[in-house]
């Protein structure tokens, strides 16, 4: 059992239908037909949407994505319209709303991997593979591969892990053109954010896109290389061999996992809520991450 440990009611607004609440993102429709992304607060960690928020992360992630999607124009059009608050909304809803296309959304998630850890790791230990890709002997957690690799994975419902799926699958699923676009634009995608990163002293390890279609023309959609969809490690203490620090949600994963938490994650109870320290030390990592990436402090942003 996981998912949300306390679902949230969508907030009505006039003139915006509900679609769908997500982990992070809350979808409505508005009357000319477009997408309305809301990004909130809430924090996700071992498959369940936790109770406690991390205040500014939904903000986070949508002005970092603006940010990614200006430096990526070039490469892969994207799925904004506006940031134009609808009439009727929240104040709170500012800075965090993205006025969207409608797209017909591809069922994969386009994963790259620059570096190897978490489940591609574990995946390697096993077999000297991921995702059915041969890899050399000698990797260890935090090893930069010799080349980015694409692998993709199977999009999960809330509560539910995404699945490692092979190429092969991926151009079952979609068909072999589609399938070598989206690698082709996965991995330029990644190398352009990779290259720019590592020159504000970040190791973007991996991250994943979601892509859709507008007719034939492929679209960049949902968030694009925040801290909620990337591994970002700070490069000065990159030491493969061990778990490396990240700008992200680690200090919860690390709380919930330790004896402090009283949590057992292999129980079907709702882990706790996140104490004060745990929640300004994540929101302090999002922060930093946003304003290294751009170049720009928060207090300016906001």
């Amino acid at each position: 059992m996981s998912g949300f440990v306390e679902k949230p009611e969508p907030i009505e607004v006039p003139g915006l239908t509900h679609l769908h609440t997500g982990k992070v993102r809350d979808l409505y429709r508005n009357g000319a037909g477009e997408l309305v992304m809301v990004a909130s607060d809430r924090m996700s960690a071992y498959d369940w949407v936790l109770p406690t928020e991390i205040p500014d992360k939904g903000r986070v992630l949508t002005q970092l994505s603006l940010w990614w999607f200006d430096q990526l124009s070039d490469l892969v059009p994207n799925h904004v319209l506006s940031t134009e608050l609808p009439a009727g909304a929240p104040a709170d809803w500012a800075g965090r709303t993205l006025i969207c296309k409608p797209l017909e959304m591809v069922p994969v998630e386009c994963v790259a991997r620059g570096y190897l850890t978490g489940s591609g790791l574990v995946e390697y230990d096993a077999s000297r593979t991921v995702c059915g890709l041969a890899l050399p002997e000698g990797l260890t957690d935090g090893s930069e591969l010799p080349a980015p690799i694409f692998t993709p994975a199977a999009k999960a419902a809330v509560g539910e892990h995404d699945e490692n799926v092979s190429y092969e699958e991926v151009a079952r699923q979609v068909g072999a053109e589609t399938a070598a676009l989206l690698r082709q634009t996965t991995l330029a995608v990644y190398s352009r954010a990779r290259d720019i990163a590592r020159e504000r002293g970040i190791i973007l390890a991996d991250t994943k896109f979601e892509f859709g279609f507008e007719g034939a023309d492929l679209i960049l959609a949902d968030e694009v290389l925040t801290p909620d969809s990337s591994r970002f490690w700070p490069a000065d203490q990159w030491q493969p061999g061990r778990a490396q620090p990240s700008y992200d949600k680690q200090f919860v994963r690390n709380w919930l996992t330790s004896p402090a938490s009283g949590w057992d994650r292999k129980s079907e109870q709702p882990p706790p809520p996140l104490p004060q320290e745990v929640v300004d030390a994540t929101r302090a990592k999002y922060l930093e991450a946003y304003e290294l990436l751009t170049g720009t402090s928060w207090s300016d942003s906001f």
